[in-house]
């Protein structure tokens, strides 16, 4: 079976930003028999989830499929990994984005893409619709954190994930720095 891997960025960001570069730097080096996706994730979540969904579907039969997600990403495929039972490598994840998001109801800009758009309550609330309050299989999770996270409370990610495997760093920020010493990690924890 062929290998591909699913890459979700956070909030605000795209496939341009550092991690995912790295990581398909790396693959595209190393191992480059893995199809990455790395999709640039609509500004809203009924979007996202749609086009997640679809990419899923579609190489989930062809495909031994992993996912990454970093920030939002990592929230986002939490909720994958549950709906279809994928492993998820997940770094400095939001754990509860719906709650963090609310400062940020108004207008955005994406600094990747330029777009321009309105986070509403609607959005809020189709978040909360997606957390997953109990992992059903801990063990399909990997949690890389680093506790200088500026942007989010790293204890809330341990805390969640605390019967998964977890790497956490001290110091660090938000962008997790250093992450591509864990590229080959990543591919041999996700099975791709």
């Amino acid at each position: 079976m062929a290998s591909a891997l699913l890459y979700l960025h956070g909030f605000n960001s795209s496939p341009h930003s550092l991690k995912a570069t790295q990581m398909r730097e790396f693959c595209h080096r190393y191992r480059p028999d893995i199809d990455v996706l790395v999709p640039q994730l609509p500004s809203h979540p009924a979007p996202t989830i749609d086009l997640l969904s679809e990419r899923v579907e579609a190489y989930r039969e062809t495909h031994q499929l992993g996912l990454v997600g970093c920030s939002l990403g990592g929230f986002l495929a939490t909720w994958l990994s549950e709906r279809y039972q994928l492993p998820a490598v997940l770094v400095n994840p939001a754990v509860r984005p719906y709650e963090l998001l609310q400062d940020y109801i108004g207008e955005q800009v994406n600094p990747y893409t330029q777009e321009h758009y309105h986070l509403d309550a609607a959005d809020i609330l189709a978040l909360r619709e997606l957390d997953v309050p109990t992992l059903s299989e801990p063990s399909r999770f990997w949690l890389l954190q680093q506790m200088g996270d500026e942007v989010l409370d790293y204890r809330q990610a341990v805390e969640k994930f605390n019967a998964s495997k977890q790497t956490v760093e001290p110091h660090g920020d938000h962008s997790f720095i250093g992450f591509e010493r864990y590229c080959e990690e990543i591919l041999q924890f996700l099975g791709v």
